[in-house]
């Protein structure tokens, strides 16, 4: 599961992707490529639990994301930027609201609103094309032989240009089951869910009103939108503790560094969840689709415990929090035992009881 990291030139996507990847980024000549990477997710309830347990080793988890080449005219007009987007499974496009005049923007000034709907209206029109292309292609197998299948592709494919051409992403379209079996291969970017991530400057740090200003265009193109400060997020990076990081953010007014939300809306674009698994010997965080069963989730552990399951202890992270220890949990009532019918929720803290 992949998140491109997507933008115009110049908006600190890079420095943003550094930063949560922990790796460099070189320039390079010729062809601009993909970069990938891994970043770690932040998540405080990670953080508590090894606190509570300090075990020998701690794991959180990681999700993969993949540093896109700038969108400008040379790499639309390759048709690279959208191969490389296709085989996204979502999306997270950084604006620039920053102003720097020592960094030139491509469209000759700062505008976020301006660039978050440039980019929007390229990925409509690469899906729209196709849609126009697939459509004048159907018709064309229909005049020489009528095929049922062709016939319902064709009619969802009219309702598909239909939609593009009110400007709404495919994301926002209910797509049957059936019909989701006619196009799942096709390499449609609209689909995809997207995280809008507003790179601002460390003055604008804590400012309500900048996400205010993206509600309508958030709502219409059904996108998650945040804001960030890649050069405050750079600079946090940089201090060596924990507590160091703390008094940083406590002193800008910030109770969370950037990077944590944006990891989780990473998660939230993919589907997935966090559950974990604790003991001294180890805590670590697991990443699950969500709504998925137990003995999923136990494969996700490990393919025997999947094989083999039996059951699944659950302890509910709030519960272990409120009340201290394990022991309380189960004085409490609160330990619970489920089957392989139950879907596991965000937060649950798992010990997969199984036979191999």
């Amino acid at each position: 599961m992949k998140v491109g990291v997507i933008g115009l030139p110049q908006t600190g996507k890079k420095t943003l992707f550094q930063i949560l990847t922990g790796s460099e980024v070189k320039e390079r000549s010729g062809t601009p490529k993909a970069v990938p990477g891994t970043a770690e997710i932040l998540d405080r309830r990670f953080d508590r639990l090894v606190s509570m347990y300090q075990p020998k080793k701690e794991a959180r988890a990681r999700v993969d994301l993949v540093l896109l080449p700038k969108i400008e005219k040379e790499t639309i007009a390759r048709g690279d930027l959208f191969r490389d987007i296709v085989d996204m499974d979502a999306i997270c496009h950084v604006v620039r609201a920053f102003e720097d005049e020592a960094v030139y923007h491509a469209e000759g000034s700062v505008d976020p609103l301006r660039d978050a709907e440039i980019v929007n209206q390229e990925l409509l029109l690469h899906d729209q094309i196709f849609v126009e292309k697939r459509i004048a292609r159907i018709r064309e197998m229909i005049k020489k032989i009528k095929d049922e299948d062709q016939v319902k592709e064709l009619a969802l494919m009219e309702r598909m240009l239909a939609h593009l051409e009110e400007e709404k992403p495919l994301r926002l379209m209910e797509i049957s089951s059936d019909d989701e079996v006619l196009i799942r291969s096709y390499p449609f970017i609209t689909r995809k869910q997207m995280i809008l991530a507003i790179n601002v400057g460390e003055d604008d740090l804590g400012d309500d009103t900048i996400l205010d200003r993206f509600n309508t265009l958030c709502t219409s193109q059904s996108m998650e939108a945040m804001v960030v400060s890649a050069k405050v997020e750079s600079e946090i990076a940089l201090l060596d503790s924990e507590e160091e990081r703390a008094a940083f953010l406590e002193d800008l007014g910030i109770g969370e560094a950037a990077l944590g939300v944006l990891t989780r809306l990473c998660l939230k674009a993919l589907g997935l969840i966090s559950f974990f698994t604790v003991g001294q010997d180890e805590v670590r965080q697991w990443l699950v689709r969500k709504g998925a069963a137990a003995p999923r989730a136990a494969g996700v552990i490990h393919s025997d415990l999947e094989r083999g399951f039996i059951r699944a202890e659950v302890l509910k992270y709030d519960d272990l929090m409120e009340l201290g220890s394990e022991d309380a949990v189960k004085k409490a009532g609160k330990f619970y035992v489920q089957g392989k019918d139950y879907p596991v929720v965000d937060g649950d803290i798992l010990n997969i009881r199984f036979k191999v």
